[in-house]
């Protein structure tokens, strides 16, 4: 409030009446524009942890929103002041760090005297340190109820200068830092996560300026998941929507899911771009950070552990490390679970980049192929962990000779695990890899990556690996390579009922065994043809398994032939030569458990098929003891798949010979848990048996 007093002598002058002591009531948090979206448990949490809703505790609270850039840590906090202004009767004071860092006088004594003025000291009576300015915010906030907010913080010092003094006031700080060391002051920490599909069609409805038609409704979801939940994202499309009324949300779908577009897309033209609010926390990054940055935005897949990161950047795990910790802490990365990561995919973007504007022509295709190089050693071994006698066409002890193998000895994790947890990021760098052309890389790992599918189905992804896999054995001339990967492709379309596919492969993949010197090679083409013969003519099966058998022992491949006996012992079975499939299969039973290392996986499937023989034969009773000795070892082995197919086979005994109703259910529910799980395609077939037998 200002005065003006008139002074003899005609002078005219001003005198405040705000002066050094007077009590003021701030309210400087910015006010919340727009509707408010989401967020009740973050508010929720808030009310909780400072007892705004009963009035507030007694003692001074520190609170951190932490979050990564354009996640919307400011508008929760703008609403939450506002609501929360009954709680802090003596003011809200606010100081955005970020708009201060950009500019001038980003010093915390800068900040602190901001607050001072606020709260009456003029500049007259300002103490000029830094810890004089800390003693007199002190002082001025003891009795008081206040709400301080500090926006945009980057690091630890700019918050405990400005910590108030009265009881029940609030001191809450947003950052995309991690700011740990404030948590052993005491301090609280909220992260804030992306919005969910529902909010996030809210918040992209308010910004357009329009309800979402349900027509468009599919389309809006789209671009919500390509924002990843990120508020900013979804204000720079609503925007964009609402500037533009040509632009409809099928054309920006479109824009949008070219990655090479995405985050141009995501800029509408005026003071708002994901990059830039992106670009924020980047260019703060030590410049280690920064490129550790740059070069993981061109890793295949959306997580990754330490160790890829290591071999992505040439380097050993133990310098990785501490560069990881400090893309984590400024939430430009974020960890699941223990030892691994993943970059909210805008992020990702953004890091590539920078990485394409910043790193030297030939960086992007020198990490994609160290990190293909590393994930061929790793799924290599783990083949190997799960099975040494195995036919592998790659040669690949040149390198497994200087790699270290973590499925050796006590506290390796499970290969199988590993693998099936590796599945999307093996198949990212594949593809990756392929478009590429690294041809030497690719072909060895689709065919070392072919181990998974062989015990967990997935049979679409198996499918893919291998038509990437034999483009590159095809590129290079690999003949013998070709054979195999075309071979072991027959066997996913044949789960998928593309048998005439799955015949074109195995002529092709006979043509090119032809010429191989490797019999056990022959063996196997031979063997994978006797399964397409086995549902079109029974006689060419046993022809084929009786060839793969042969060739098998003339290469002195005691698993190979156990194996093509088995096959041969079904096909005897289909033929209704019971009694020689009899006699086959326990042949091959006692072989594949009498090898230096027992296969107990294929005997298993082995004496599910004895199961069957004998269910021809009428002995229902050995029958059913032999499928569920056969399904209880699968289970305990993991193989899921052929668990299944065992347990189908006895509910359908149990249910045709009047046995346990409630086994029969047993039965048939765990088997459509599998097949559902892996995507069987008569998966739909059980559900529909679970349902007559409830009912």
């Amino acid at each position: 409030m200002v005065q003006a007093a008139q002074i003899h002598g005609g002078i005219t002058f001003q005198v405040s009446q705000q002066v050094a002591g007077q009590s003021v009531r701030p309210d400087q948090v910015p006010p919340f524009l727009g509707r408010f979206r989401n967020r009740r448990r973050e508010i929720g949490r808030l009310d909780g942890l400072l007892g705004a809703g009963s009035g507030g505790s007694d003692a001074v609270r520190q609170v951190v929103i932490k979050a990564l850039p354009g996640m919307g840590k400011t508008a929760l906090v703008c609403r939450w002041a506002e609501s929360a202004q009954d709680a802090f009767p003596d003011g809200q004071l606010f100081v955005d760090f970020g708009s201060r860092r950009h500019g001038a006088g980003a010093d915390v004594s800068g900040a602190l005297a901001m607050c001072l003025r606020a709260l009456g000291v003029s500049d007259a009576f300002m103490p000029s340190s830094l810890e004089e300015r800390a003693n007199e915010l002190r002082s001025r906030t003891a009795g008081k109820r206040l709400l301080i907010v500090l926006g945009d913080v980057s690091q630890p010092a700019q918050v405990r200068p400005l910590v108030p003094k009265g009881r029940g006031s609030v001191l809450l700080a947003t950052s995309h830092r991690d700011l740990r060391d404030l948590v052993l002051d005491g301090a609280e920490v909220l992260p804030l996560e992306p919005m969910g599909e529902e909010s996030g069609l809210e918040l992209l409805a308010d910004f357009a300026g329009r309800a979402i038609a349900p027509a468009e409704r599919p389309l809006a979801e789209r671009l919500v998941a390509l924002c990843g939940g990120l508020p900013v994202a979804l204000r720079v499309l609503g925007s964009r929507l609402a500037r533009n009324r040509r632009l409809t949300f099928g054309a920006l779908v479109a824009e949008l899911d070219d990655e090479n577009r995405r985050l141009k897309g995501m800029n509408d033209g005026g003071e708002h771009s994901v990059s830039a609010v992106l670009g924020l926390a980047y260019r703060e990054l030590p410049p280690a950070e920064a490129q550790v940055y740059r070069l993981l935005g061109w890793l295949p897949g959306r997580t990754f552990d330490a160790g890829t990161a290591a071999a992505a950047l040439g380097t050993a795990v133990e310098q990785v490390g501490p560069l990881l910790d400090g893309l984590v802490d400024a939430s430009l990365l974020s960890e699941e679970g223990s030892d691994r990561y993943r970059f909210h995919d805008l992020v990702r973007l953004h890091a590539r980049e920078q990485a394409e504007r910043e790193e030297p022509e030939g960086a992007r295709r020198a990490v994609l192929e160290r990190v293909t190089t590393h994930f061929l050693a790793l799924t290599a071994l783990a083949d190997r962990a799960i099975r040494e006698e195995r036919l592998r066409i790659a040669d690949l002890s040149e390198l497994l000779s200087r790699a270290e193998d973590p499925f050796a000895g006590e506290g390796g994790p499970p290969p199988l695990d590993w693998l099936a947890a590796e599945r999307d990021s093996i198949m990212a760098v594949l593809r990756e890899a392929s478009r590429a052309e690294l041809h030497e890389l690719v072909w060895p790992l689709g065919e070392s990556f072919t181990v998974l599918f062989l015990h967990r189905r997935d049979v679409r992804a198996w499918w893919e690996s291998l038509e990437l896999a034999i483009a590159s054995a095809v590129a290079l001339g690999e003949t013998d390579g070709e054979a195999r990967l075309r071979s072991l492709l027959s066997r996913p379309l044949l789960d998928l009922d593309e048998d005439e596919r799955a015949k074109g492969e195995l002529e092709l993949a006979e043509q090119r065994a032809q010429s191989s010197d490797r019999a056990v090679l022959r063996a196997s083409v031979a063997e994978f043809s006797g399964r397409y013969w086995d549902r079109h003519d029974p006689a060419r099966a046993i022809e084929a398994y009786r060839r793969s058998l042969a060739l098998n022992m003339e290469a002195g491949e005691k698993r190979g032939a156990a194996i093509a006996a088995f096959f041969l012992g079904r096909a005897q079975d289909a033929a209704r030569e019971h009694h020689a499939a009899l006699a086959t299969l326990e042949k091959a039973h006692a072989d594949l458990l009498a090898l230096d290392e027992a296969d107990e996986r294929m005997a298993a499937r082995v004496q599910a098929a004895l199961g069957a023989v004998h269910e021809h034969l009428g002995n229902d009773q050995e029958a059913a003891v032999r499928l569920r000795q056969a399904a209880a070892t699968l289970n305990a082995l993991g193989a899921g798949h052929y668990e299944g197919e065992t347990l189908v086979r006895l509910a359908e005994l149990l249910e045709r010979t009047g046995g346990d109703p409630v086994a029969v259910r047993e039965c048939v529910a765990r088997a459509s848990g599998i097949w559902e799980e892996i995507g069987h395609p008569q998966a739909a077939r059980l559900q529909d048996w679970l349902t007559r037998l409830d009912g």
